[in-house]
């Protein structure tokens, strides 16, 4: 006779799958809480103490930590040696073990570190040729057809569940570093070591380019904003499309009112917030139309069929927003290689990883302050409070921008971006020609210092009136001289924002 070993924190499905193996003539061996849910369903369980003869002992910290349960587990049944030890000492072998863990992501503690249980999936996973484990109550149903139509699990299907085990313990042993590494940390510093643990969680339509392959990955026990996404219209999404999609939707969350932002690239080429989703979206593709072409589009109010017919005739990869009303799905669904997502806010992640050859570069997530006591104004001339209202719009479309980055901006849209230039002069020579007068009266929002006045010179004759900078360039005071010559505002933030 067969014989399983069920010790699960997550009753799921638990009870069923025990009735499915009795039924298939296995015995079932089981403690604690998971034995008494069996038994209440009126399927036999032979206690675990009575195969170990001792009980839990500990506050039920050992309970399955004992010869007769890991020599069960860890026994080679073809091995003449395995088999004396095992008739010599009464062990006998345990074919299946079914183990889920304690949630210590859920609520980190010393008292949710599970220690029987990673060590049973071990052995299991270890002697897979043998032992079949299983972790996730997703594969009750797969093994339990197994078993009923061949009687046992296959040499596959052991394999593939012994490579689940050891990833779940992985990700397991991952959490709990990572809780000792914050714990054990300095405020505001990096922790020590980083233990990730990944599963793929979305095959790519393809990466960057159509020849490489592509895949998001998730670490494990966490959701983001993509899992819970649900895609209404279009092909299969590819890399970038999820690289500017998240781009655009962290922007766009953290605008205040009726707001669009298109991306192309990663960067941003329309920003604006409106009285209306309309008008926003009208505004936002009118600050550089010939970039928005095969863009991304990011709303955060719910879609309109008027918006959907105003977004519909320009060539748009993906369109993201919290909801869309009927008419404005059935708009889209004309254009059938849009597509069209409907997605929650973002999570938000606490570090910036980055690949280099031979390791990581890690760094915390770039947080982008509100005008607060710290920006101080340096010149004659003072912001009016549009001025400022202004400001911190181009403040944070900029620290989006690639750098070299300068935003053009008024009564909240964005006229002008230069992204990405080795020098901020062209950053801004580009700003002042994609704004092409459209700008004047308005703001400049640049990521770092101005190094020299020609900058600012330049953002000048564009017909700039107020420029917000971070300062702490040795030449600021030619910087600030320009300024009062041009009657510029300028505002100092006293933090840059590079992004590259």
């Amino acid at each position: 006779m067969a014989t399983a070993l069920l010790s699960v924190y997550d009753k799921t499905g638990i009870v069923e799958f025990a009735a499915g193996l009795h039924a298939a003539g296995w015995r079932i061996v089981s403690s604690g809480g998971t034995a008494k849910a069996v038994a209440a369903a009126g399927v036999p369980v032979t206690d675990l103490a009575d195969l170990t003869g001792l009980p839990a002992i500990l506050d039920h910290r050992v309970v399955t930590l004992h010869p007769k349960v890991h020599g069960g587990l860890l026994a080679d049944p073809t091995n003449p040696t395995h088999q004396a030890d095992m008739s010599e000492h009464g062990i006998e072998a345990i074919d299946l073990v079914v183990v889920n863990l304690y949630p210590f992501q859920g609520s980190p503690s010393i008292e949710l570190i599970d220690i029987g249980g990673p060590a049973m999936v071990r052995a299991a996973a270890k002697n897979h040729a043998h032992v079949g484990v299983v972790v996730n109550p997703s594969d009750y149903r797969v093994v339990l057809d197994e078993v009923l139509v061949k009687g046992r699990l296959s040499d596959t299907t052991r394999r593939r569940l012994a490579r689940d085990a050891f990833a779940t313990i992985a990700a397991y042993d991952a959490a709990i570093a990572n809780w000792f590494d914050e714990d054990l940390a300095a405020p505001e510093s990096l922790p020590a070591g980083l233990h990730l643990s990944l599963e793929r969680a979305q095959t790519l339509r393809y990466g960057e380019n159509p020849h490489q392959q592509g895949a998001r990955y998730r670490i494990v026990g966490t959701t983001g904003w993509w899992d819970t996404a649900v895609q209404h219209n279009g092909k299969e999404l590819s890399y970038l499309n999820l690289y500017d999609t998240e781009a655009a939707w962290t922007l766009v969350h953290r605008l205040h009112g009726p707001a669009c932002v298109i991306v192309k690239h990663a960067n941003p080429c329309g920003v604006a917030v409106a009285d209306s989703l309309l008008d926003a979206y009208v505004r936002a593709n009118a600050c550089d139309p010939v970039s928005a072409f095969g863009g991304i589009v990011a709303l955060n109010e719910r879609v309109t069929a008027a918006v959907a017919e105003a977004l519909a005739p320009v060539f748009t990869e993906v369109v993201v927003a919290p909801s869309y009303e009927p008419g404005a799905l059935e708009v889209f669904a004309k254009k059938p290689n849009l597509r069209v997502l409907e997605a929650s806010a973002p999570v938000g992640s606490a570090l910036d990883i980055r690949s280099i050859d031979g390791g990581l570069l890690v760094q915390q997530v770039d947080r982008v302050a509100p005008v607060s006591d710290e920006w101080r104004v340096v010149t004659r001339t003072q912001p009016t409070d549009a001025q400022w209202r202004d400001l911190a719009f181009a403040w944070e479309v900029c620290a989006v921008v690639s750098s070299n980055a300068i935003v053009f901006a008024k009564d909240l849209q964005a006229f002008g971006i230069g992204a990405g230039q080795q020098n901020r002069l062209d950053s801004a020579a580009i700003a002042a020609r994609r704004a092409d007068g459209r700008a004047v009266g308005g703001v400049c929002a640049s990521d770092a210092y101005f190094p020299f006045r020609d900058g600012l010179d330049q953002a000048a004759a564009a017909g700039i009136t107020a420029v917000v900078q971070p300062g702490g360039s040795v030449r600021d005071g030619e910087v600030i001289a320009a300024a009062d010559e041009h009657g510029i505002a300028m505002v100092f933030t006293g933090e840059r924002h590079f992004r590259h």
